[in-house]
């Protein structure tokens, strides 16, 4: 972060100087009282579980400089400023805005339902490769996260860009006015937080806020094949390039082949001319991401061979897609961050198209899908009984449902786990070789221990 001072963290936040010297350098943001040193100005957040400010003298004789709070403290320590806001999550979001506005660089935005990690790296991947890039972090999306990634500009960046997330209305408006993008991306519109939403329409609503932040002159990137996303056409003040496989696409991919292990191949046809592209992550629904960084690389004027060699460098976040070879033939898949009906799909059409004798689903709970739990999770059975999937275990609550419908139509080795002590039970007599594993669930089911369980199980069976 560069140099600010504490009279531009006044203004950005419109606080109130209850103690210090307003011509004090501020150098970082810091929001865990643990970890401040001098130069640091601690937030003092706010959330369901916790109020920061009962660590304030803690995070200050740490080595904070001063700090901005949401109530006045009984003492102030000496030396130290504070500054005063009705809120500090707000505040930190306002000195976001105000600081990154002093780096005119271009910026890209992504939102969607699906993908929006997966899309981000890649697009951050592929610019890298002609621009020194600063990108969202792993999954610090929100209200918090956003701002902290954007102290972490500095003069040498050429281009941010910036991941949005959200479970209500109005947290995408909040973080694009923040963010003020150039580029605005939908990946597409999912079922993804619609117990909060009420319907997809509801979630379409709520993405296209990350339009309400667009800097004049910007344009969107949208997913052409997306039904919702499509009825925008001929209705925005902005430019949109679409991006997908339908033949009205000015980004078009062709020719998909996501069968090879760990690689999706296809041809991308533009307006600046068709050029074969493949990045090393498997998937047909890869396409989307891959033709979002591709189109956006091309309105930066970058080349075809700068676009392939960003591609080939792209490496996915922790727990999206990861990919794990043991001996023996043992193929493991981790892809335990999320899940929603769409990126499940996806998951065991790249289960599916594994070489392996036996092929084993390990899904859990899909969170936050309210009154539509029952029928989604269904769904996501369907779809694996059809999938060439040979064993499905299904962990948690909701899944007894998605097992249920596995059953039904005609799965002939279905496992109910409400828990992961017995899907670790089931796991233990699935130890071999030749067999590949997809474990997927929302977030909040913690699969990725499953995973971990599983792969030492595997290596431990091998030596």
């Amino acid at each position: 972060m560069e140099q600010l001072l504490v009279k531009e963290l006044i203004e950005a936040t419109g606080g109130r100087l209850l103690q210090g010297d307003p011509a004090m350098p501020l150098r970082h943001v810091e929001t865990d009282s643990r970890k401040t040193k001098e130069g640091d100005v601690f937030f003092a957040l706010i959330g369901e579980r916790f109020d920061a400010h009962d660590f304030l003298d803690s995070a200050l004789e740490g080595g904070a400089d001063g700090c901005v709070i949401s109530r006045e403290p009984r003492k102030m320590l000496p030396g130290k400023y504070y500054v005063l806001v009705p809120d500090t999550i707000r505040a930190m979001g306002d000195l976001a805005r105000y600081y990154k506005r002093k780096f005119r660089i271009p910026t890209v935005a992504v939102t969607g339902s699906v993908g929006k990690t997966t899309t981000k790296d890649m697009i951050a991947a592929v610019l890298s490769a002609a621009f020194n890039v600063l990108k969202t972090e792993g999954n610090f999306n929100n209200n918090i996260g956003l701002p902290m990634t954007i102290f972490r500009l500095g003069p040498e960046h050429q281009i941010a860009v910036l991941e949005m997330g959200m479970n209500h209305k109005d947290e995408i408006d909040y973080l694009t006015r923040i963010g003020e993008p150039d580029i605005a991306v939908i990946t597409n519109i999912g079922d993804a937080h619609i117990g909060n939403l009420g319907s997809r329409e509801g979630i379409f609503q709520a993405k296209c806020e990350i339009f309400h932040g667009l800097r004049e002159g910007g344009i969107a990137v949208l997913n052409g094949d997306d039904d919702l996303l499509t009825t925008l056409r001929g209705k925005t003040p902005f430019e949109i390039r679409w991006i997908g496989e339908s033949p009205a696409c000015d980004y078009r991919a062709e020719d998909v082949d996501g069968s090879r292990t760990g690689m999706t191949c296809l041809r991308a046809v533009t307006p600046e001319g068709s050029f074969d592209l493949e990045v090393p992550a498997p998937g047909h629904h890869m396409l989307y991401s891959v033709m979002t960084a591709a189109a956006i690389a091309l309105y930066f004027g970058m080349t075809k061979e700068q676009i392939r060699a960003g591609l080939a460098s792209y490496v996915p976040t922790a727990m999206r897609m990861n990919i794990d070879r043991l001996p023996g033939g043992v193929v493991l898949y981790n892809d335990t961050y999320n899940a929603n009906t769409a990126s499940m799909k996806a998951g065991l059409d790249i289960l599916s198209g594994t070489a392996a004798a036996l092929k084993i689903a390990v899904l859990g709970d899909m969170l936050e899908q309210g009154a539509h739990e029952e029928d989604l999770h269904r769904q996501v059975g369907a779809y694996a009984a059809d999938s060439g999937a040979d064993i499905l275990i299904a962990v948690g609550r909701a899944s007894e449902k998605m097992a249920e419908e596995a059953a039904a139509r005609g799965m002939r080795d279905v496992r109910y786990c409400p828990d992961h002590e017995s899907a670790m039970a089931e796991l233990a007599g699935l130890a071999g070789g030749d067999r590949a594993f997809l474990f997927k669930a929302s977030r909040g089911m913690h699969l990725e221990k499953l995973y971990a369980y599983t792969k030492a199980l595997l290596e431990g069976a091998d030596s």
